[in-house]
């Protein structure tokens, strides 16, 4: 019996352009976390968490541009406020030992079941 090796399908511009934007989400929290920690300082603007946290940022528009080539901005706009509520909230929580009030858990959960509902029927 011949084996006959499967050939595995090729993943999309739109499939790439989307895990690229999901990763670029991730990438630019990391960017907020040194954000974060400069903004705890007397002068912000000044210290090197601020430089990390801008060049994070930065770093970001060549693959953003790249997104951009093949998604909607309604699109990319449902992919990173998602993103950014849950990724944003979970190190606010964990990292920063914030607290979260059932108003707040409201919200966030409304907020989420917005987007879907944005990118159900929008």
């Amino acid at each position: 019996m011949m084996n006959i090796p499967l050939a595995r399908p090729k993943m999309s511009q739109t499939t790439w352009a989307a895990l690229v934007a999901v990763a670029m989400s991730c990438f630019g929290i990391v960017g907020d976390y040194f954000l974060k920690r400069a903004s705890g300082t007397d002068r912000p603007l000044l210290t090197r968490w601020f430089g990390v946290g801008l060049a994070l940022y930065a770093s970001t528009a060549f693959a953003w541009v790249f997104v951009m080539r093949h998604l909607k901005l309604a699109t990319i706009g449902v992919i990173y406020s998602v993103c950014m509520i849950l990724l944003l909230t979970g190190m606010g929580v964990f990292l920063f030992g914030e607290t979260l009030n059932r108003y707040e858990v409201a919200g966030i959960v409304l907020a989420i079941a917005s987007i879907l509902l944005l990118s159900r029927f929008g």
